[in-house]
């Protein structure tokens, strides 16, 4: 008699912050809501640290943002990823993406790319396609030019204008698609190739982040399936804002575990604060009280005022 086939494995949650600073108390209201929804779903939970960019990644703050989820009660599961050893993984993508005719090198600078005409109704930022099309001979003469240590961006050549991706707060959502950035100009592997391409790699199939990335989602999602991966369940959760409606921000204050307790204002406290702003129980001072309470649906009660 054959042995029963063993269950699917229940699926991957994860949290990737980026370590140019502490996290104020909004990230880690997100990172907290990625946790609930990944064990209340029987999924495992993973952290990865954005460090592509090792320029910006200031010394140290990867191990605080670390130690500031684990004093607020959060685990993970297996060892952390780091993007900034992943660069082969990023090339070998580009590689399979530039095999097909889908890559181009790009040599416009922010400015260049600021400054010209664009298509009506596209986002600011869009890439207007400058480079999509350039002869051989305009590509090797701006190659020329390029200062020294820099190399030309490479970008995606999109094969869709736009792509409607489902999130499970905000419903439907359709958003444009422009030729990314794959790698920079000065050799950094991009947030958009990486994110997806380390997703599926640990086997990620559940994305709880911020909503201010919500109009990348598509970019990513169309990422995706040119290299023949899965979309991930996705989450867009509300963000923190100050009382004047704006994005959370360090400038608004004592906002980070180390800023309020230098004000006598403890992690247990700072634990109680957004254990309530998920809708928890008053008072409750462990994120263990969340379990069972978050879902998509009560975090369409919109963005957390912090005052």
């Amino acid at each position: 008699m054959e042995a029963p086939a063993s269950p699917l494995p229940p699926g991957v949650g994860r949290y990737a912050p980026s370590p140019s600073g502490d996290l104020h108390l909004g990230n880690l209201r997100t990172a907290v809501a990625a946790w609930v929804l990944a064990r209340d779903s029987g999924r495992a939970f993973r952290m990865r640290i954005d460090d592509l960019d090792t320029a910006r990644a200031r010394p140290g703050i990867a191990e605080r943002q670390l130690a500031d989820l684990a004093a607020i009660g959060i685990d993970w599961d297996g060892d952390i990823m780091w993007e900034s050893q992943r660069f082969p993984a990023y090339a070998a993508a580009a590689d399979r993406l530039a095999d097909r005719g889908l890559v181009y090198e790009c040599y416009c600078s922010r400015r260049e790319i600021a400054e010209a005409p664009r298509a009506p109704h596209s986002p600011p930022g869009a890439y207007p396609g400058t480079c999509r099309d350039l002869a051989e001979s305009e590509r090797a003469r701006r190659r020329e030019e390029l200062g020294p240590g820099r190399v030309p961006a490479l970008r995606l050549r999109a094969t869709v204008a736009e792509l409607t991706v489902t999130d499970l707060i905000h419903g439907p959502y359709t958003g444009v698609v422009d030729d990314v950035v794959l790698r920079r100009g000065d050799g950094v592997w991009a947030y958009n190739l990486a994110v997806v391409v380390d997703d599926a790699e640990q086997g990620v199939d559940q994305v709880v982040r911020g909503e201010d990335l919500l109009s990348s989602t598509p970019r990513q999602a169309h990422l995706a399936d040119l290299l023949g991966l899965p979309h991930p369940e996705y989450v867009h959760v509300p963000l923190a804002v100050n009382a004047a409606g704006e994005r959370l921000a360090k400038r608004d204050g004592a906002v980070t575990l180390a800023d309020l307790a230098r004000e006598g204002t403890t992690t247990r406290a700072a634990v109680v604060r957004i254990v309530a702003s998920l809708g928890g129980p008053e008072g409750a001072d462990s994120i263990e009280a969340l379990r069972g309470l978050v879902t998509t649906e009560s975090l369409r009660s919109g963005p957390w005022v912090v005052a």
